[in-house]
């Protein structure tokens, strides 16, 4: 019936404008600072739900997720354990164990979400055993973020990041830069296509500014 193409001509139509929303808002989170991003998501916030729908809808296609990894990680560990998730999205780390999980974004999309800038979050310093970054390392000012989770970080605790394998541009260099920010490799896992998962452990502060090669590429998303 005519009234039914033109809904489903109507339904498309919708589809490729949140598509297209969804990757002009995915650009500007790669290319401006946390607080910046920050500031988007605080001027419209329903572009943080087009975004999250996108982003998922882009993570679905992958064989697995990799949060389904650092949950299974977690349940490997003591449920003493304090987790800072840093880009919590819709906490499913939160939900998903018995651990206390301080979940920060700019954005709630859960009752459980702190929103804060992921540079400055309100965590004492050394105050948790495990800080996560899954998929959430994005922002021009890499380092101060990065820098925060070594600040509220309990000396030899853990920092688990999980990233698009296609955003390092040289592992090792990254490696290295981390290890000036004060955290030690202690594994890295880059078996999937999709996603690399390396884990490190502080050692201390922060050495040298600023961290060669401390390198990440845009994810950027092709229109489809």
């Amino acid at each position: 019936a005519p009234s039914g193409r033109s809904a489903a001509l109507r339904a498309r139509m919708e589809e490729r404008l949140l598509a297209a929303r969804f990757r002009y808002i995915n650009q500007q989170l790669y290319t401006s600072t946390s607080q910046e991003a920050a500031q988007l998501f605080q001027s419209d916030p329903e572009a943080f739900e087009i975004y999250h729908r996108g982003f998922a809808q882009q993570v679905g296609r992958w064989p697995e997720n990799p949060v389904h990894r650092i949950v299974r990680y977690l349940r490997r560990r003591p449920a003493s354990l304090v987790v800072a998730d840093f880009g919590c999205g819709d906490c499913k780390i939160a939900s998903s164990v018995k651990n206390k999980v301080h979940s920060f974004d700019l954005v709630p999309l859960s009752p459980l979400v702190t929103v804060c800038d992921m540079a400055k979050v309100p965590l004492a310093a050394e105050s948790v055993d495990v800080a996560v970054f899954c998929l959430a390392l994005m922002g021009t000012n890499l380092q101060e973020i990065l820098e925060e989770a070594n600040r509220v970080l309990k000396q030899g605790g853990t920092l688990m990041v999980a990233e698009v394998a296609s955003r390092f541009e040289d592992i090792r260099a990254f490696v290295n830069a981390m290890a000036q920010l004060g955290f030690k490799s202690v594994s890295k896992d880059l078996s999937s296509a999709f996603f690399h998962l390396l884990e490190f452990a502080k050692t201390g502060p922060p050495r040298r500014r600023p961290a060669p090669g401390l390198r990440l590429r845009p994810c950027l998303y092709k229109r489809r």
